[in-house]
């Protein structure tokens, strides 16, 4: 008897462990894993199967936190500055936060205007969760950090894309903006200095967008500003609430700390706008979030108001690489490049390519097989301009030394020469 209640029980265990599993959600259909991450971990992957690889596909900055940032966090913790904060954020960073909102942006804030979280990207979520109901429309300029479409689809919004290329600067302007603007229009993502175009808009170019905008008084503006501090050639990255305030009452703008201040993996990001919409974030993120990290911010008021000689320092360094990038790619078989204005990325039309065969026998139809041609024959790792809403390019990051750039950009010379 007692073998045959064993045999019973097995059986039992056994049909409960074939038990189907239920569906997923249909979101999970809708959103795909972030690419840039994917073409990131392929190159790794490569690195460490022993190829030589040069991931010019990394969004992060090749520079170390600096030390007085990094020992403000330490000294975070060793004075046990390491539990909660409130779920907007730590009431001294806020009040830091609106010193430099109005240092740096013209912009002026009170903290209860600002609200702290996690990084940008749950920042940008919880905006479109406050603004944006199922079925609304939500513009975004292309090309466009490949973020900001499943935002909107997780939502349940609706991307409007408004194309942009190379010929207009890679910049979204009026009449664009006119052309894809409907009664559903709820909002619009603004990126500027932008990823993956190192687009940068001048004071005037937003104020001919707000003065569109003013005839649609339902559309918010939700803009992207985490690359201000990187920007060259005497440009001065301008917040679109500062370039029209008229429209103030309905900008959400959005910062963090991950690339000026070189805190990527520190991930903290805020957000300052009018009471309202800052209250509703706010108590999103206390659920999506909880709080953001004592210690990120306590390192983050170290970078707003300690000493920041490396911005500059860090921005000239770019500045270099970007000159030695643009200068090779312009001069490679089938490449063009328009110069960025910031950023650490330029993104090159390789619309010369489409059509070619590669040495390695592979036919180049799009900018995703010139990316995969690029990585599985020279080992240099580069982002297709397909994942950005913008064909043909390839994002290249300068965010390596230059020895490094300029090994990378003679392979991609060299698999050039050998297209036929």
């Amino acid at each position: 008897m007692p073998a045959m209640a064993d045999a019973s029980t097995s059986a039992v265990s056994e049909a409960r462990q074939l038990s189907p599993m239920p569906t997923l959600a249909r979101r999970t259909q809708e959103i795909k894993a972030s690419p840039t991450n994917a073409m990131n971990k392929r190159a790794a992957d490569m690195k460490l199967a022993g190829r030589d690889t040069i991931p010019l596909s990394l969004g992060e900055p090749d520079f170390h936190t600096p030390e007085n940032i990094k020992a403000a966090g330490i000294a975070a913790i060793e004075r046990n500055f390491t539990k909660y904060t409130p779920a907007d954020g730590h009431g001294p960073l806020k009040e830091a936060l609106s010193r430099k909102l109005a240092r740096d942006n013209g912009l002026t804030f009170a903290p209860d205007q600002i609200v702290v979280g996690g990084g940008a990207k749950s920042i940008i979520l919880a905006a479109l969760l406050s603004i944006v109901d199922p079925g609304d429309e939500v513009i975004v300029p292309t090309p466009y950090w490949v973020t900001y479409p499943d935002l909107v689809t997780l939502v349940g919004g609706v991307t409007v894309f408004a194309p942009c290329n190379d010929t207009t600067g890679f910049k979204l302007t009026p009449s664009m903006l006119r052309s894809v603007l409907s009664p559903r229009t709820r909002a619009i993502i603004f990126n500027s200095p932008n990823n993956p175009s190192g687009a940068v808009y001048s004071i005037d170019e937003i104020k001919d967008l707000a003065a569109v905008l003013i005839d649609h008084p339902n559309v918010w503006v939700v803009t992207d500003e985490l690359y201000e501090h990187i920007v060259y050639d005497n440009h001065k990255a301008t917040s679109f609430a500062k370039a029209a305030p008229e429209l103030a009452q309905r900008v959400i703008t959005i910062n963090g700390f991950s690339k000026g201040y070189v805190m990527t993996g520190w991930r903290l990001g805020f957000a300052a706008a009018a009471k309202p919409v800052i209250k509703s974030m706010a108590g999103l993120l206390s659920h999506m979030n909880g709080s953001p990290s004592s210690i990120g911010q306590a390192a983050a008021m170290e970078a707003l108001d300690g000493d920041q000689a490396f911005i500059d320092q860090n921005r000239k360094t770019f500045e270099e690489r970007r000159n030695l990038i643009i200068e090779r790619a312009n001069n490679i078989p089938g490449l063009s490049a328009v110069k960025p204005s910031g950023t650490f990325y330029c993104y090159i039309n390789c619309g010369g390519w489409i059509g070619r065969v590669s040495a390695g026998g592979r036919k180049l139809e799009t900018d995703v097989d010139a990316s995969e041609a690029l990585l599985d024959e020279t080992g240099v790792a580069v982002m297709p301009g397909e994942a950005f809403g913008c064909s043909p390019f390839f994002r290249v990051s300068y965010a390596l030394e230059v020895a490094l750039l300029r090994k990378a950009m003679d392979r991609i010379q060299e698999f050039a020469q050998g297209l036929r």
